[in-house]
């Protein structure tokens, strides 16, 4: 017996696809150069000031060739890899991440300053007009997790892992996807953005209320942070599922438009 014939839906408009693509490039711009910063002062505290006592993470060196890693009070030796690794011209010395993380690759804190401001706007603009295309398209509301796709949650993630023959009936964008698409669209990128504000020392100097509600400067460096890790985590699910689903069906829909079901 033959397979049903496959349909052909156009998915995604040109400026959602290109906002797409140079949101990916700016992301990555994004953590190179925020890990670049982060170099210049390795440590984040849960507190309104620096505090050794309310510290969450610290990368460093306690001596020359030795590298550690401290998370919730408890070190690990991380020498090569965080605390003493690559700097970026040739050697090793004392830097949280290495070289090859980092945007410049050797340690500049301005010029890591520079890429990471102009990248930022970028994404942000990308973020907002990838929002509104959506919204204007109808499309918007298909990404939203509703309650009734929460039971539906389990069974796609089975899916995925193999586990299950079939995903359970779905729409457009699939539970997990919602999922994804939700927290990450209206909960972590704006706290990402309004974090990277509060962390301004422009913008604390005028509009100190944003900085004050993050718990200061360095708690808004501690969400900030984990909201990178967050994003870096949204984009490896994303890729996971990519290939899952049909690498070559899902490059082509978000390159061309065109998505075959």
């Amino acid at each position: 017996m033959s397979d049903a014939p496959r349909s052909w839906i156009y998915r995604y408009p040109l400026l959602v696809r290109i906002s797409h693509w140079v949101w990916l490039v700016a992301f990555f711009v994004l953590v190179g150069s925020g890990l670049q910063i982060f170099n210049a002062s390795p440590n984040l505290d849960a507190s309104d000031k620096s505090d050794p006592a309310r510290r969450v993470l610290a990368i460093g060196s306690p001596s020359d060739g030795h590298g550690t890693t401290t998370l919730f009070g408890r070190t690990f030796t991380t020498t090569g890899a965080l605390g003493w690794t690559s700097d970026g011209m040739g050697g090793r010395g004392a830097h949280a991440f290495p070289a090859w993380t980092t945007i410049p690759g050797y340690q500049d804190l301005s010029g890591g300053r520079r890429w990471h401001l102009f990248f930022a706007w970028i994404a942000a603009l990308c973020w907002l007009v990838w929002l509104v295309v959506s919204a204007f398209r109808g499309k918007l509301r298909d990404m939203v997790l509703r309650v009734s796709d929460i039971p539906k949650l389990w069974p796609m993630q089975a899916y995925y892992l193999k586990l299950r023959a079939q995903p359970p009936p779905y729409g457009i964008y699939n539970p997990l996807q919602k999922a994804a698409y939700t927290a990450v669209l209206f909960v972590i990128a704006p706290l990402v953005v309004i974090t990277g504000l509060a962390l301004s020392p422009g913008i604390d100097a005028i509009a100190h209320p944003l900085t004050a509600i993050f718990g200061g400067r360095q708690f808004a460096r501690l969400w900030h942070f984990a909201g990178m890790l967050v994003l870096l985590a949204f984009f490896a699910l994303h890729v996971f599922q990519v290939f899952t689903q049909g690498l070559a069906n899902q490059m082509r829909s978000m390159i061309t438009g065109w998505y075959q079901r």
